[in-house]
């Protein structure tokens, strides 16, 4: 199984607009982080986890030339905000392409993107729009999606909740403020743990940099990679800072480990 890291940074990205600070002005490539997206190949099959902004730029970037389906942890806008980028994925295709999300999401998807998928909106000769099947994910039910084993998890998020992922060795998790006792549970023995961590103070909707150390090092994954982080922390400073185990992620980054 591989796992790719297409983006790590929060919602406002990094370089931060109008900023002059200095991870926004540093030269290290892996300062440099767009917003949070993930995918996960196993057996020829493509999962993608959310659709920011840059998805376009990102999917390049990484050489990704076919997605079989997405995964949306929620629907804030820096995690669904690219979705027109699936169009390129479903034209190919000769049946949409399946898209996942817990019931809020998915009603979000449905109000806000109603050019997509509002079947009375007729699509002009000549034009084309993404062909999405919405399908409704339960946490704590597994599936298989296009051949790869998918446990959802859920997660608190501020006023809304947001789902993460199991992918057997592997799991994605990002934008919790906390890991609930049920999902601790699902979370032992990974190989690799993606889990966010915001900054090193307190955040009212997502783990901070030290709360998700404490998290991480409860739940013992042999490697895990700290993601949707801010410009408040460059990636050499918080490598040397974090205990050993712990890793900052960076966009561009890709795992494998046997599944």
């Amino acid at each position: 199984m591989r796992l790719t890291l297409l983006g790590t940074g929060t919602s406002f990205g990094v370089p931060q607009i109008g900023c002059d600070c200095g991870v926004c002005t540093s030269t290290d490539p892996k300062d440099r982080r767009t917003r949070t997206a993930a995918i996960v190949q196993q057996r020829g099959s493509t999962i993608l986890i959310d659709t920011p902004p840059e998805l376009r730029l990102q999917l390049l970037g990484a050489g990704v030339r076919e997605v079989d389906a997405c995964l949306y942890t929620h629907e804030h806008a820096d995690h669904v905000g690219g979705i027109d980028d699936l169009r390129v994925f479903s034209l190919r295709r000769s049946r949409p392409l399946p898209v996942y999300a817990g019931a809020e999401t998915l009603e979000f998807l449905r109000s806000s993107y109603r050019y997509i998928f509002d079947e009375s909106t007729p699509v002009h000769e000549g034009t084309s729009k993404p062909r999405l099947a919405l399908q409704e994910l339960e946490s704590g039910v597994p599936l298989a999606i296009e051949g790869i084993d998918v446990l959802p998890l859920a997660f608190e998020h501020g006023h809304s909740g947001v789902l993460g992922f199991r992918f057997g060795p592997v799991a994605y998790v990002t934008d919790i403020k906390r890991v609930p006792a049920a999902a601790m549970e699902q979370l032992r023995d990974l190989e690799i743990l993606v889990l966010n961590a915001l900054w090193w103070r307190p955040h009212p909707t997502h783990l901070s940099i030290p709360e998700a150390i404490a998290t991480a090092q409860e739940l013992g994954a042999r490697r895990t990679f700290l993601t949707h982080l801010s410009h408040e922390t460059g990636h050499a400073e918080l490598t040397a800072r974090l205990p050993a185990g712990i890793e900052p992620a960076y966009d561009g980054l890709t795992v494998e480990v046997d599944a």
